[in-house]
């Protein structure tokens, strides 16, 4: 894009897990409770942690096959999957935590009057409640689901749709996440796409994605952006 630092934009979106969450352990737990529902040795959140990123039903699929690429039995993904949902509910929000420099950086970005947005594939059921429970909704004017549109990241639907509830141009919302998702949920946008070096993107390294700047924090964010008149 050739983008000019400071980058002058109107509203900023961001991701949910691995960006404003950890939920590594809720997600993780959940998935070897229903591991272990269904007879199944457990997988333990270091392996799991590389199967977020494509929602919850992928994340039962790469479970049940215990790899990233594997395919699950259809009838045993459809034993499954309710039983992750169910695990998960009960689980949603009790050992997340809000990543360092979250907090300070939604306060700066609110405080220098960005619209902002929450845009995840995680479901609504899901992503509302742990919200409210991390104590971020008032936040965000927007919160684009996984199941809000018909399509979610990477394409990218969920993102224009929150251009056009704010009134503004694709160029004029910066994206930030943690994955190859957002980021080619932006480019496809034509949104530009900060990613942070914590995240969960699947294994991978950041470096490796086409994005605008690599960030150690939302604070750090921050500093890269000024609010365009």
């Amino acid at each position: 894009m050739g983008l000019v630092f400071p980058l002058r934009v109107k509203a900023v979106t961001i991701d949910l897990d691995g960006t404003l969450l950890d939920t590594i352990p809720d997600l993780a737990a959940a998935a070897d409770m229903m591991l272990e529902e269904l007879n199944r040795p457990a997988l333990g959140a270091t392996l799991i942690r590389n199967f977020v990123g494509k929602g919850i039903p992928k994340l039962v699929e790469r479970a049940l096959a215990g790899a990233i690429d594997g395919a699950a039995d259809p009838e045993l993904f459809e034993r499954a999957l309710p039983i992750y949902e169910r695990c998960y509910a009960g689980l949603n929000g009790k050992h997340t935590t809000i990543y360092p420099g979250v907090m300070e950086g939604l306060e700066q970005l609110r405080a220098q009057g960005f619209a902002l947005a929450c845009i995840t594939n995680k479901s609504e059921r899901f992503t509302l409640p742990l919200l409210d429970h991390m104590k971020l909704s008032a936040y965000f004017s927007e919160v684009v689901a996984g199941d809000t549109l018909p399509k979610k990241k990477p394409d990218p639907l969920p993102l224009l749709h929150a251009c056009a509830k704010f009134g503004i141009a694709p160029r004029e919302m910066l994206m930030i996440g943690d994955s190859l998702n957002d980021a080619q949920a932006a480019r496809a946008a034509g949104c530009p796409v900060f990613c942070v070096t914590y995240g969960y993107n699947e294994g991978r390294d950041v470096r490796e994605l086409d994005i605008d700047a690599i960030v150690a924090s939302l604070v750090e964010a921050t500093r890269l952006i000024q609010k365009k008149a």
